[in-house]
């Protein structure tokens, strides 16, 4: 299969970047001072989202080629994930000219790594051969499609906010690091520490948030119409429809209370993590049962 060379484009960029990040945050211990860099951040910006590109192109590519084939539309579990990937790591890639999120790149390329490997080990299966043909189909599978990727990110970066949260929050001291911190940055800096304030990072997150709700908002209510043309039957309540709708309402919820009564912090993020676990149950979660549980036994 093609991704398995985006995978280890990824996997080498990620070691190139952990390599650059522990330099980049050793500090001397007699002087106490930063080593110098060769290169300004801000070409150190543009070479790094000149690689992102490179790599979005090729992963876009390997999927493309991997779910629309001529023998029908291909997508299973692993065909989900990475797909899943690269809408979060384009999104990212957008963010990145305008915030810096330096400090969530490791962690957006270790999942990437790892979800555009699975389709090479889990081959999915043939959806329909009616989809393949329909361009309607292929815009609402897009959009369902950018919208967990969206929520992805949103997932991800709920997770770095509460390690934030946490950090702020924590009497340690600063010689006390994480195993994450000493793999990505070095003993004497922290991955927390090349992120925006939290306050930027909360205000990111809704926006992603906003944008996801949009496009999930879409994917739910147009997949009624595309069961019916496809596959002969109206929209039922299976649990990947509810498991959709739930999620779908907990965002909706979110966006609500985060509008109505200033929800945010340590309960924001967990509410975007607990959505994102039921949105990923409702295809991501049933198709594993049925392609890896279901088969074994």
């Amino acid at each position: 299969m093609l991704l398995i060379y985006p995978s280890i484009a990824y996997a080498l960029t990620l070691i190139t970047i952990v390599i650059h990040n522990r330099n980049m945050g050793f500090v001397d211990i007699d002087n106490q001072e930063p080593r110098q860099s060769s290169m300004t951040s801000q070409q150190h910006k543009i070479w790094t989202h000149l690689l992102l590109f490179i790599l979005l192109a090729l992963h876009g590519y390997a999927c493309y080629q991997d779910i629309f084939t001529p023998q029908g539309l291909v997508f299973g579990f692993a065909q989900a994930l990475s797909m899943m990937a690269w809408v979060g790591i384009a999104l990212y890639w957008i963010e990145g000219w305008f915030f810096t999120l330096h400090g969530m790149l490791p962690l957006v390329l270790a999942m990437a790594t790892l979800f555009s490997f699975l389709p090479y080990v889990f081959d999915g299966a043939i959806i329909s051969t009616k989809a393949v043909h329909s361009p309607g189909f292929r815009l609402h599978f897009i959009t369902a499609n950018m919208a967990y990727g969206i929520m992805f990110l949103a997932a991800l970066q709920a997770i770095l906010m509460t390690w934030q949260d946490k950090n702020l929050r924590s009497n340690k001291s600063s010689d006390q690091t994480s195993w994450l911190q000493l793999l990505v940055v070095g003993k004497r800096s922290r991955l927390l520490d090349q992120l925006p304030p939290l306050l930027t990072m909360e205000r990111v997150l809704f926006n992603i948030i906003g944008i996801g709700f949009c496009l999930l908002t879409i994917t739910v209510f147009s997949g009624a119409f595309f069961s019916q043309s496809l596959f002969g039957r109206v929209l039922t309540l299976d649990h990947k429809t509810i498991f959709a709708l739930i999620s779908w309402s907990m965002f909706g919820g979110l966006l609500y209370a985060h509008w109505r009564v200033g929800l945010r912090g340590a309960q924001a993020s967990k509410w975007v993590l607990g959505s994102f676990a039921v949105l990923l149950l409702a295809y991501v979660g049933s198709r594993f049962v049925l392609e890896v549980i279901l088969q074994k036994i």
